[in-house]
């Protein structure tokens, strides 16, 4: 019943859909842990079940064989015994001759004995046979699924640690793009705009008072010349300058 429980087991994980199961799951990366250490496992256990199956199956065949070879020195030993009693017999010896006869007959007995004995083992090597293979083939699969299940682990947490990588920098960006530094560097280049605005203003505001002084210079000029040449007429002189002078 051990064994039949053992093989029972390795043909439902051997037949366990894998991917199936990691759709399943709520959480595949404890999954995957939790079967691969079911299957190790359970193939330590087949491991012993078919190094039993195996011993007994030696053990049998052992004594097929024996049985084999016990039959078979039986029947040289009778083939022995009558050839000794027709000596015998050719002699004129009936009396030894029967006595080796009834030695042959006991030799064929246990010959046949030997026989039945090695052709009843028969039927249980045959089975035990059997079993050993399939059994064999169970533990492959299992050792192939156990890889199967090992290599999706793997391929699974890189597959985590890509897409937890990928998302930092998906929120890198986006910490980026709510912060913007272009629009910082926008608003700093408007500020040093308007100071520079302010700057050519105040220059063409001082060149505008600038030149209003001149002006004002001018007119004061105006009014000395005018004032100069009233004087001079009130003194019986020309109001108008030399001309070349």
């Amino acid at each position: 019943m051990a064994k039949q429980s053992i093989f029972g087991r390795i043909s439902t994980l051997v037949k366990a859909n894998i991917n199936a199961l990691i759709d399943a799951a709520e959480d595949p990366e404890k999954m995957l842990d939790q079967l691969v250490r079911d299957y190790t496992n359970n193939i330590a256990d087949a491991e012993a079940a078919i190094a039993e199956t195996i011993g007994n199956l030696r053990l049998l065949e052992r004594d097929h064989q024996e049985d084999v070879k016990a039959a078979e020195e039986w029947g040289n030993k009778a083939l022995a015994a009558s050839r000794k009693a027709d000596e015998l017999r050719t002699a004129g010896n009936t009396t030894d001759a029967d006595k080796f006869d009834n030695l042959a007959k006991i030799a064929l007995q246990r010959q046949i004995s030997e026989e039945n004995e090695a052709k009843a083992i028969g039927p249980s090597i045959e089975s035990q046979t059997e079993v050993v293979e399939k059994l064999k083939d169970g533990l492959n699969g299992m050792k192939q699924k156990l890889e199967q299940l090992r290599s999706k682990r793997s391929e699974l947490l890189a597959r985590a640690k890509t897409a937890e990588a990928q998302n930092k920098v998906h929120d890198a960006v986006k910490s980026i793009d709510v912060l913007d530094p272009t629009s910082e560097l926008g608003r700093f280049e408007d500020k040093v705009r308007r100071q520079e605005a302010l700057a050519a203003g105040k220059q063409e505001l001082a060149a505008s008072t600038l030149d209003a002084q001149f002006n004002a210079l001018e007119d004061i000029g105006e009014l000395t010349e005018v004032e100069a040449r009233l004087a001079a007429l009130k003194t019986g002189g020309s109001s108008a300058p030399a001309i070349g002078q």
